[in-house]
């Protein structure tokens, strides 16, 4: 029927030694997307799956109906059931992905889909502990352990247990547009947007008892963004000095101070060119780069794309 609402097919794959709170993302993130997704679960066989915990998954479909998905996400398992080989059967379940499905790995799954060759010569992650055996195993692989998730094409990979969460909003905003994916995450209770090239591992992001945290600062730069904002700003706010602010704040946030308002910049121009029609040069000021071609520049670097090519995407994607 004309004008129906396509409704996009999400399958997910449990295998053994999967993690519960892996396994419900999927679920749970794009089910609040107001209809758009279905979203299925299944195993290698259609049988119930152990989990790393103490209770097994029951699950309602065999491999077969991932010939079905629109996306296939692989959730992750504990490492100490990741497959040195790939298993025949985890292969034949692969197998049946159609070759324009999106493929979303959390986690440790990162090296199921490298096991079967999906990763070759592509842009990946997983969680940082794991790091060194996934490098060692998967030279063809160009791994970024310092991310929170990749999207290379259609094949998109994420770190720990949240940036699942991450790496789901992601998809929604790329799909339908950033209006709908700060409403799954208010759902959901989840900060709306964290950019995939965020750290992953954060050294102390719990201030020591009785240290002065540096979020309030954080939340006056955010209302301030417009503004020139030096790091001497930043520190005269927080009452510290200039080496203790910086240090913290880079303890707390796990970027430095000059790194951090130029990302949060470009998150709010991003916002801007999904959600108004103001030009390129008004965004900048708005945001706070000094011209259009300083927001291009920044634009580009974090996300490879001009601002027209953003807005055509974004707003394409909302409509």
């Amino acid at each position: 029927m004309t004008g129906e609402r396509q409704v996009e097919r999400v399958v997910v794959l449990a295998l053994d030694g999967v993690y519960p709170f892996e396994l419900g993302i999927p679920s749970r993130i794009f089910g609040a997307a107001d209809g758009r997704y279905e979203v299925l679960t299944c195993s290698v066989d259609g049988q119930p799956v152990r989990s790393c915990a103490d209770f097994t998954i029951g699950v309602e479909h065999g491999p077969e109906i991932l010939a079905t998905a629109d996306t296939v996400v692989v959730a992750s398992m504990t490492p100490s059931r990741i497959p040195t080989e790939l298993p025949a059967e985890v292969a034949a379940a692969l197998a049946r992905i159609r070759p324009k499905a999106r493929i979303v790995s959390i986690c440790t799954a990162a090296f199921v889909l490298a096991a079967a060759g999906l990763l070759d010569g592509r842009r990946a992650t997983t969680h940082w502990q794991v790091t060194d055996a996934f490098r060692q195993r998967y030279p063809q692989v160009d791994l970024d352990p310092d991310v929170l998730f990749v999207a290379d094409g259609r094949i998109l990979t994420s770190a720990g247990a949240a940036s699942g969460v991450d790496v789901c909003l992601h998809i929604v905003r790329t799909d339908h547009g950033s209006e709908l994916a700060n409403s799954v995450a208010r759902r959901c209770v989840v900060p709306p947007f964290r950019d995939g090239g965020q750290a992953q591992y954060i050294e102390q992001p719990v201030p020591e008892s009785g240290a002065a945290s540096t979020a309030a600062t954080r939340a006056w730069a955010l209302g301030r963004l417009d503004e020139p904002l030096t790091l001497s700003d930043l520190a005269a706010h927080a009452r510290m000095s200039l080496r203790t602010f910086a240090r913290r704040f880079n303890e707390e946030v796990g970027l430095s101070p000059g790194r951090w308002i130029v990302q949060q910049r470009v998150i709010r121009a991003r916002h801007l060119l999904e959600s108004s029609d103001l030009s390129v040069d008004q965004i900048a000021g708005r945001v706070g780069f000094a011209t259009g071609a300083s927001l291009r520049q920044h634009l580009h670097a974090a996300i490879g794309v001009s601002p027209q090519a953003y807005r055509r995407t974004f707003q394409t994607a909302a409509r």
